[in-house]
């Protein structure tokens, strides 16, 4: 920046009142300009980064809060993110901890702050490495939508998506963690679904395994369902009983939690095997509807909450949401959608 000289000029106005000196000393240029106008600075400003201290040790989720969420945050900043460390764990967090996951081959992608997820990135802090973030997920993703008009979600790998009438899976989403759980069957094929992802199957298991020490006869009947086997379901149903009837008790194709691999239909020898209310009043589905929470799963489509899910009451449906939030959901007999909107 370059400053023109200033010239000091005499001036003597002939005016009876008024004399103007011509002897005042130079004065900076910018003295004449308002203070307001000034850009005001100080090298002693404290800058608005903040540092990391140290990463949490604690598994962290979706709906969590304080200081410890915020030094997740910065951790995540330090390997090469951008968050604001507000200390909400929020969508965008869930975001950067399913994209990390994503970019370790090691490591379940589910959006959940977990133990081994800690490891991978206290090696990466440890090594000062850093990533290219959204590599494995995108931040944004153009807005997309079902057929039948539904959006879709940009986060399918999330633990605690929301998938429902309104928020729909893609229709290529295939689960690369899908196992069958190790528990008993009404059939003996091996068909697909038995399957749930790793994290599902694995509750399920310790679930059944309590309910056999209970005396109770569980068994599985049906998990993982791709979007094509959803969308066969949902034409024979519409043929069946038309559109409308149809839509309260059967899903569209990328509607059904059955897609995502975190859900299994159970039943019991009591109802034949069968997927009916009437489940709900047996020793088993009494059972699951006070246990079930201890091992991570809801009933997701509670009685009296039709209004909401926009389902019949399915005491034989349970999805997979981890024990922190199933606990949350089943203690207030609330349902998903008024869980994920609580804090919005």
């Amino acid at each position: 920046m370059f400053k023109k000289p200033i010239i000091n000029m005499c001036l003597i106005l002939m005016l009876p009142t008024f004399t103007a000196a011509c002897n005042a000393p130079e004065q900076p240029s910018n003295d004449s300009k308002n203070p307001e106008e000034t850009p005001a600075h100080s090298e002693s400003d404290p800058t608005d980064r903040e540092e990391f201290t140290e990463i949490p040790n604690e598994s962290l989720q979706k709906k969590d809060s304080g200081e410890k969420v915020k030094q997740l945050q910065l951790a995540l900043n330090e390997v090469g993110y951008e968050l604001n460390p507000s200390g909400d764990y929020d969508e965008t967090t869930t975001w950067a901890i399913t994209d990390f996951q994503l970019q370790h081959d090691t490591l379940l992608a589910s959006g959940i702050y977990d133990e081994p997820t800690k490891q991978q990135l206290e090696q990466l802090i440890e090594n000062k490495d850093v990533i290219k973030s959204g590599e494995g997920l995108p931040l944004k993703a153009e807005p997309a939508f079902t057929n039948s008009g539904t959006e879709i979600i940009a986060n399918p790998y999330d633990q605690l998506g929301l998938i429902n009438k309104e928020h729909a899976l893609p229709e290529d989403y295939i689960p690369e963690d899908l196992v069958i759980p190790d528990v008993p069957f009404p059939f003996a094929e091996d068909l697909p679904k038995k399957q749930m992802r790793q994290a599902a199957a694995a509750a399920l298991e310790e679930l059944f395994q309590a309910a056999e020490e209970a005396e109770l006869e569980l068994f599985a009947q049906s998990g993982y369902r791709s979007y094509e086997r959803q969308d066969s379901i949902f034409a024979a149903n519409v043929q069946a009983h038309g559109e409308e009837a149809a839509n309260n008790f059967s899903a569209r194709p990328g509607e059904s939690e059955h897609q995502s691999g975190l859900t299994m239909d159970v039943t019991s020898p009591a109802v034949d095997f069968d997927l009916v209310i009437e489940f709900g009043e047996t020793e088993e589905g009494k059972w699951i509807k006070e246990n079930a929470a201890d091992y991570g799963f809801i009933i997701r489509y509670p009685e009296g909450k039709e209004d909401i899910t926009i389902y019949q009451f399915e005491p034989w449906h349970l999805r997979y949401v981890g024990v922190k939030a199933a606990k949350e959901i089943m203690s207030q007999a609330i349902t998903l959608e008024e869980y994920l909107e609580a804090d919005k």
